[in-house]
């Protein structure tokens, strides 16, 4: 029994060892790749800096390093709790070694007592021949050798349970070591995290110094935006329009191609009629079945969509949808420096609405397709041209390119490279990155994109 509850108290200990370093080892990880784009930041910054003026990409830079800096803060504090979730659990363990120790040292001192009191060989033999049987005589024989291995045994259990409670405080002191190196990387951070937002109170001071220029540059970005979002409907309206074609002109084939057959059927009166129930429906899609090939495919809860008027075409929707939050980003660095929907530049009135992300970063960048599609157009809007590629009944338009290696009807693969990144506004390397769906509502691209 005895060496059942320590084998329980090592296994415990044990198991509860594993799982505090698999923790660890996340934590840690989590803290690496923190440090490291901490660091690209900086980089990226450094370089920023050479500019006189600052920019509004630099303000997103240091807001994000805000973000990652007061992440790794709270990451680090998630090992503190950690550690003194072990440290505690190496406290309770410590104390029940003791009282096992102290139990099991009181047990064998008993022992000891009892055997020093019955040392004599006459008292040895006294007990054995004094057996009224020849088997009550073996059966003292066999308890007086049992309780030499049981003595035996109780020597072995203190010197194990010493060992383990010697194990476990050299545990709680790393522990302990670990909690101070931890601390002290805290204090560091939050300094450091200090400077990062005194960093960013000037930015925004200087930036409320050039409120003039940045208005005028949000506004020419406005009216940029509202001719892409004008060309973009264009587009989508004229894939509509094509895709609709392209039905008719295929019911219009079905239709005349069994006509034909109903003729030719009515003209051989020696031939039995073709069998009714391969007649091909061509009735237009107005109940949301899908037509592919000569089959009438079953409803299904999709909302009906020109682009997806046959298997195939509903495929590569699905296949888009499917990928939502695990897309690769259209460039292999940068960093949004605007993000979806409303924003206001801090301590300013300047406001802004973002259909898409903005992405800084180097300029000549490759700009790559983020899932497979067909390119629906190619255009220049005179600050930079423009790639739509559609993916089933969804758009994603890359903005802001120097140079396209794609052409107008190409079939593209997700990762292939449609262009490179040119300047925006202040120099700096920019793309506009946008997700939309067949009616023309953007979507959050973020929520499309792997995180980072």
């Amino acid at each position: 029994m005895l060496k059942k509850l320590v084998f329980c108290l090592l296994a415990f200990a044990l198991c509860f060892t594993v799982n505090a370093q698999e923790t660890k080892e996340e934590i840690q990880k989590k803290q690496q790749q923190l440090l490291q784009e901490i660091s690209a930041l900086n980089n990226t910054l450094s370089q920023i800096k050479k500019n006189k003026k600052q920019s509004l990409t630099q303000l997103a830079l240091v807001q994000r390093k805000i973000a990652a800096r007061q992440e790794l803060v709270n990451n680090i504090n998630r090992d503190l709790r950690r550690l003194d979730d072990n440290i505690y659990q190496n406290q309770l363990e410590i104390y029940r070694y003791k009282k096992e120790l102290d139990t099991l040292k009181d047990k064998y001192a008993k022992s000891l007592v009892f055997a020093y009191k019955n040392r004599s060989n006459y008292d040895y033999l006294n007990f054995l021949f004094s057996a009224t049987t020849f088997n009550d005589a073996v059966k003292r024989v066999a308890y007086l050798k049992s309780y030499g291995r049981y003595r035996e045994t109780q020597v072995d259990n203190i010197v194990k349970t010493q060992h383990l409670l010697t194990g476990q405080i050299q545990t709680l002191n790393s522990n302990k070591a670990e909690k101070n190196n931890s601390l002290k990387e805290q204090s560091k951070q939050l300094i450091v995290l200090s400077d990062d937002k005194k960093e960013k109170d000037q930015v925004v001071q200087e930036l409320k110094g050039q409120e003039k220029d940045i208005a005028a540059q949000l506004k020419e970005k406005e009216k940029t935006r509202q001719k892409l979002a004008q060309a973009l409907q264009a587009v989508i309206r004229r894939e509509i329009e094509a895709a609709r074609k392209k039905e008719l002109d295929r019911l219009a084939k079905l239709k005349k191609d069994e006509e034909e057959r109903k003729k030719q059927a009515q003209q051989n009166t020696a031939t039995p009629p073709a069998n009714d129930n391969a007649t091909v429906k061509t009735t237009p899609k107005n109940d949301n079945t899908a037509i592919t090939g000569s089959v009438a495919l079953p409803k299904s809860n999709r909302v009906y969509s020109p682009f997806e008027s046959t298997t195939e075409e509903t495929s590569v929707s699905i296949n888009f949808e499917n990928g939502r939050g695990r897309l690769p980003w259209p460039a292999d660095q940068g960093i949004v420096s605007t993000h979806f929907g409303p924003y206001q530049i801090p301590d300013t009135k300047l406001k802004g609405d973002m259909p898409g992300i903005e992405i800084s970063l180097p300029l000549g960048s490759n700009i790559k397709a983020v899932a497979d599609g067909v390119v629906s157009a190619i255009f220049d809007l005179g600050t930079g041209q423009t790639v739509v590629i559609r993916h089933g009944k969804y758009f994603t338009t890359y903005n802001n390119l120097s140079t396209t290696s794609v052409e107008k009807g190409q079939q593209v693969k997700a990762g292939k490279v449609v262009g490179r990144a040119t300047a925006g506004f202040n120099g700096e390397g920019q793309i506009l990155f946008l997700v939309s769906n067949e009616k023309g509502t953007n979507l959050n691209p973020e929520s499309w994109l792997k995180p980072r």
